[in-house]
């Protein structure tokens, strides 16, 4: 076997592998980690391994891959373009190591590196960029210090902190991304990139505001709560500036607290773009109220407590002609309820739950500014909730959760 100085750095080089022939030997926690990208990769795999884990078995059902359920035998990496030696026997992997140096086969040994061929990277991907990370220090190598600028690198890609301003690529049309529900750092990737990209932000006082600091100085950003309304409602003037902007040619994110579709009215957007032939994107975003409640400490599930749980809009009373919610049924309902936009409403959604039959003594609890430093919970019954909303002077935003898993938290347990 030709030497390998661990001194000498590995010289980068990406293998096209689409159909050709790669074997794996071993079919363990090692082969689990680095089968899917060989499968991304199109190659045309053979798993020789007398055992697997049910991952590796479920890719060999699926189709993924040729599994032959025995030990390896001379001859294995004959053919092979590509070969990862992953065994648990030592000597096997010598033997392996060895044929594929004699057939002239690039081979990664995960037991010894530095006895093998070539070097699996850290890699990471983002938006059609692949980055792979190797240690040039063989001697010094530090799988760890190589993931963590792998993963550096990957998410200055991603929120595009790394790509140079005449590099800047952009989105024709509309985005409507959800924000999360006000930490900065629960927006999806995809929504900080796209933000990273826009030309004009048109963003809701509920969404992450602290992103908005991030923005380049030529990026536009409008308060969608000052857009002068003129003779529009609200809705409406929104709508205009969104076709005004993409328009004009512009990359637009209409940035929202929690998911566009989660009474964030997206879709009145979406139909609004989609009548003028602009085109729009959706980003998802983390809803308010799954998430306020979880910071908080309250699941809006738990096992024996509540096995369903019902999101409504509260920025109508109960007995409003506009209401749309069957009270009735909600205070019948044993799961959990989680009310949005209802802090000065919650008197009278109070009053009508009990109204229907739910108890009093139910839980509550409202968790405003949930996720942000600025987060606070205030915990009451159906019957106390009103006049506790105006003692702690509780102002929106603020999630309410009602039900019994209020109480199931580890500070509320005997």
């Amino acid at each position: 076997m030709a030497d390998h100085p661990a001194t000498t750095p590995a010289y980068p080089v990406g293998l096209r592998l689409t159909g050709r022939r790669t074997v794996v030997l071993g079919g363990g926690q090692v082969a689990q980690r680095r089968l899917p990208a060989l499968i991304a990769a199109g190659a045309a795999i053979t798993l020789v391994s007398p055992t697997a884990t049910p991952s590796v078995e479920a890719m060999a059902d699926a189709g993924e891959l040729t599994w032959e359920r025995r030990p390896y035998t001379p001859g294995d990496l004959a053919t092979a373009w590509y070969a990862l030696i992953a065994t648990d026997d030592p000597e096997a992997n010598t033997a392996a190591s060895a044929e594929a140096e004699a057939h002239r086969v690039w081979c990664v040994r995960a037991d010894d590196a530095d006895a093998a061929t070539a070097l699996t990277p850290a890699t990471g991907r983002s938006e059609g960029v692949t980055v792979a990370v190797l240690t040039t220090d063989l001697q010094g190598r530090d799988p760890r210090r190589t993931a963590a600028i792998r993963d550096a690198v990957v998410e200055g890609l991603r929120d595009g902190t790394l790509v140079a301003p005449h590099q800047r690529t952009r989105t024709p049309g509309v985005a409507l991304v959800g924000g999360g529900p006000g930490d900065p750092d629960l927006i999806t990737v995809r929504g900080r990139r796209l933000l990273a990209e826009a030309d004009v932000v048109i963003a809701d006082r509920l969404g992450p505001r602290d992103l908005l600091d991030e923005l380049p100085p030529h990026v536009e950003v409008i308060d969608a709560a000052k857009i002068p309304y003129g003779r529009y409602m609200a809705q409406e003037a929104i709508n205009n500036a969104l076709i005004e902007h993409a328009k004009q040619g512009k990359s637009v994110v209409r940035l929202k607290g929690g998911d566009p579709f989660v009474f964030g009215r997206g879709m009145e957007e979406a139909i609004a773009l989609e009548a003028e032939g602009i085109p729009y994107t959706v980003v998802p975003g983390i809803s308010s109220s799954i998430s306020v409640p979880g910071a908080a400490g309250i699941p809006v599930t738990h096992r024996g407590v509540a096995h369903e749980f019902t999101v409504v809009s509260g920025h109508v009373a109960p007995d409003d002609e506009r209401s749309l919610v069957d009270w009735p049924a909600l205070a019948a309902s044993r799961g959990t309820l989680v009310v949005l936009m209802g802090v000065d409403k919650i008197g009278a959604i109070a009053r009508t739950l009990m109204a229907h039959g739910k108890p009093a003594e139910t839980p509550v609890a409202l968790v405003q500014e949930g996720t942000t430093a600025a987060q606070r919970r205030v915990d009451a019954t159906l019957a106390t909730v009103a006049e506790t909303v105006v003692a702690e002077s509780v102002k929106p935003p603020a999630v309410i959760v009602i039900g019994d898993v209020v109480k199931v938290g580890p500070e509320h347990r005997a």
